[in-house]
């Protein structure tokens, strides 16, 4: 079971996330910079424009995973939208010559470049986290920083062990987000359409970001995501589809700029009446309608991240106490 947990979330985070991130310019650590240029007065239209950055090298380095310093990295990063940062992520640094190594490896990167190398780290060992301290850059700690406060208000010391953040430490809640996982995929672009167990049933026109947000959802948080996809026939009127009715308190809307999902779904489908501009414009018009119609809670992710959007659904939804 484990391995098979890995495998998918190499799956998500090699597929799944870049395909998201690729509909929301604003993500470039995963994508081309994508600038605005003003199609008509008042429309932003995607994909051109784009413009220079200043760039940077930031190494996020641990023990574990490395999630946990590249989570911390990313909200970081989002504050300097005049920087690109290029990424890189070491995990599993456990021994003094992964160390070593990895030392090495920085100092190559602040030879080759112009600016100093950023790395942020997360060490139980503090052994190992010396080595890196050692390294020709702005090295950040996030537990050097943490856990020493924590320590003196807390009265009690640490107990080291690398992996706790994102290891089988509670087999229930492991259990409940492979459990969701399995859902969202059996619930996926309306294959199975019992939804009398979801939490939340995303609806939205194709290629507007339903899928990854229902996997992220199910891996982060436990949630039961199903996603419906708007055909040309749901949209024929303003009424919902039937499939749908019984459940409306559990749905939530997915829109996106119609110039974003044109070149989304070309890239998809070239020379299709499925990318035409006039297709997405038309599809992305009447899904917004039928929201409004019936007063469905919705979102735009042109320019959103999927954290922030499975954020907004759980706070719509007053899901927080399902947060695992």
């Amino acid at each position: 079971m484990a391995a098979s947990v890995w495998a998918l979330n190499l799956w998500f985070s090699a597929v799944l996330r870049p395909v998201f991130v690729l509909s929301n310019p604003a993500l470039t650590g995963y994508a081309p910079a994508l600038g605005p240029v003003m199609d008509w007065p008042g429309r932003l239209k995607w994909g051109e424009g784009m413009t220079s950055h200043a760039k940077r090298t930031v190494f996020f380095v641990s023990d574990g995973t490395g999630i946990t310093a590249e989570t911390i990295g990313h909200s970081l990063f989002t504050q300097f939208e005049a920087i690109d940062f290029k990424q890189v992520r070491i995990p599993f640094v456990d021994s003094v010559e992964k160390a070593e190594e990895v030392r090495g490896r920085i100092r190559q990167e602040a030879d080759r470049g112009e600016s100093r190398p950023i790395i942020i780290s997360t060490f139980v060992d503090p052994s190992l986290s010396e080595i890196i301290y050692q390294s020709p850059g702005l090295v950040m700690d996030v537990f050097d920083t943490f856990l020493g406060i924590f320590e003196d208000e807390l009265g009690v010391s640490r107990s080291p062990r690398v992996g706790h953040a994102h290891g089988l430490v509670d087999y229930h809640k492991y259990e409940s987000r492979m459990d969701a996982t399995n859902y969202a995929l059996k619930h996926d672009d309306g294959a199975d359409i019992n939804y009398q167990n979801a939490d939340v049933i995303l609806v939205g026109v194709s290629r507007s970001g339903k899928t990854p947000t229902c996997l992220y959802l199910a891996l982060h948080y436990g949630i039961k995501a199903a996603n419906y996809p708007l055909t040309e026939e749901d949209l024929g009127s303003l009424d919902l589809p039937p499939r749908l009715k019984p459940h409306r308190e559990k749905l939530f809307g997915l829109t996106i700029d119609p110039y974003r999902l044109q070149q989304i779904r070309e890239a998809r489908r070239p020379n299709s009446r499925y990318a035409e501009l006039r297709q997405c414009r038309e599809e992305v018009a009447d899904a917004e309608g039928l929201f409004r119609m019936h007063d469905i809670s919705c979102l735009n992710t042109t320019s959103t991240s999927i954290e922030e959007i499975a954020g907004k659904i759980l706070l719509s939804f007053k899901m927080e106490k399902k947060r695992l």
